[in-house]
């Protein structure tokens, strides 16, 4: 972590191309302006994700994978792995939690970001993506214990790949958020990243709608854009003392 307490290093685990940036993208833009090294892994390329009957599978995958990547630069997002688990039939099997490993002990990222498997239901109108639960699920487990526990998957050892300890996670779409990241300053980078998702917007502009998410998470936290996260703290700072090792509140707000 830097002085502000953001990492030098971090990872997005999320099922479909444009989920991070539907969700955390703000916090990813405000993160690689401070030099953090930040990588994206999503289990599917979304290749079902349309109502087009005239695109194949494999089309729409290579549409996907496109779009992320130029969302990826706006955002200065590294490097995308992409795991190429079927759209829409993700489920947290044990082969995707070696693959999961694999990338935390390949890229070792001092923290995580993800979603919440526990959430089914936002609002009156949104039942979760049954693929959005299975890569929460699959991503907090192999953070927990899996990637940290050099008996676990010990095969992956042949690749070079050593057993690695996740610090933090942040966890979004959470109703039991207890910090909150400022993006005030990335919010219209957040907007730009999600407009190259073209084949999923189609005509309409995200712009008013990110920014009344934004607003309405921000409320009552001293900011006028935010977004909110469960943060778990597996791994105390071992550098600084714990009262010390908390961001600066000029960057985030944690739950009174």
């Amino acid at each position: 972590m830097n002085q502000n307490g953001i990492p030098q290093s971090a990872m997005g685990i999320f099922a479909h191309p444009d989920d991070p940036e539907f969700t955390v993208a703000g916090t990813v833009a405000c993160w690689t302006r401070a030099g953090c090294r930040f990588v994206y892994v999503l289990c599917t390329d979304g290749d079902v994700g349309t109502h087009d009957p005239s695109l194949t599978r494999e089309q729409l995958a290579a549409i996907r994978r496109e779009e992320q990547l130029n969302a990826c630069h706006i955002l200065g997002v590294e490097e995308v792995v992409f795991l190429g688990h079927g759209d829409g039939m993700l489920q947290p099997t044990l082969e995707l939690r070696r693959e999961l490993v694999r990338a935390i002990r390949k890229y070792r990222p001092e923290v995580v970001l993800c979603g919440d498997p526990t959430a089914f239901f936002y609002g009156d109108e949104y039942i979760n993506h049954p693929d959005h639960r299975a890569a929460a699920q699959a991503a907090l487990e192999a953070v927990f214990p899996a990637a940290s526990m050099p008996l676990v998957f010990p095969e992956l050892a042949a690749e070079g790949l050593t057993a690695h300890p996740v610090k933090q996670v942040y966890i979004s779409g959470t109703s039991e958020t207890n910090i909150w990241v400022d993006i005030g300053a990335t919010l219209q980078q957040k907007i730009e990243a999600l407009r190259q998702h073209k084949s999923q917007l189609g005509d309409w502009d995200p712009a008013d709608m990110l920014s009344a998410w934004a607003k309405e998470t921000a409320q009552g936290q001293g900011m006028e854009y935010a977004e909110a996260f469960r943060r778990m703290i597996l791994v105390r700072d071992e550098e600084r003392p714990a009262e010390t090792s908390e961001p600066t509140q000029d960057q985030v707000h944690d739950r009174p």
